[in-house]
């Protein structure tokens, strides 16, 4: 599964998702930076990435156009990038098995940061 973190998610943690997530990136280092969510999303869909956002626009997406791409939402309350890297690691069995064998359209991670 690869991913495409969103702009509010920092470009910083991809070489770190690499190992867990191959090929991932992120909307900035692939130029996307001034592109609409509907291009975000058609870029994601023609490539197999997942979208990973802390925002719900590509939820609501999801919801209009249907899969793919699948979307990750980050619901985290503390937005740190290692919060955000961390929370991709720790739950990726669960992310993996909701959007792969469930086949679910989308999946929010909700997870608590411990200080």
């Amino acid at each position: 599964m690869k991913l495409l973190l969103d702009e509010n998610l920092s470009r910083r943690i991809v070489p770190f998702l690499q190992e867990a997530y191959p090929e991932s990136s992120q909307v900035v280092l692939l130029g996307l930076q001034a592109s609409s969510d509907r291009e975000i999303w058609d870029f994601a869909c023609a490539r197999g990435f997942v979208i990973v956002t802390r925002d719900s626009d590509f939820l609501d997406l999801s919801l209009l156009l249907g899969q793919p791409p699948k979307v990750i939402r980050l619901r985290t309350p503390n937005q740190t990038r290692s919060a955000s890297l961390s929370t991709l690691l720790n739950y990726r069995a669960a992310i993996e098995d909701d959007l792969t064998a469930r086949d679910l359209p989308y999946v929010e991670v909700m997870a608590t940061v411990n200080k």
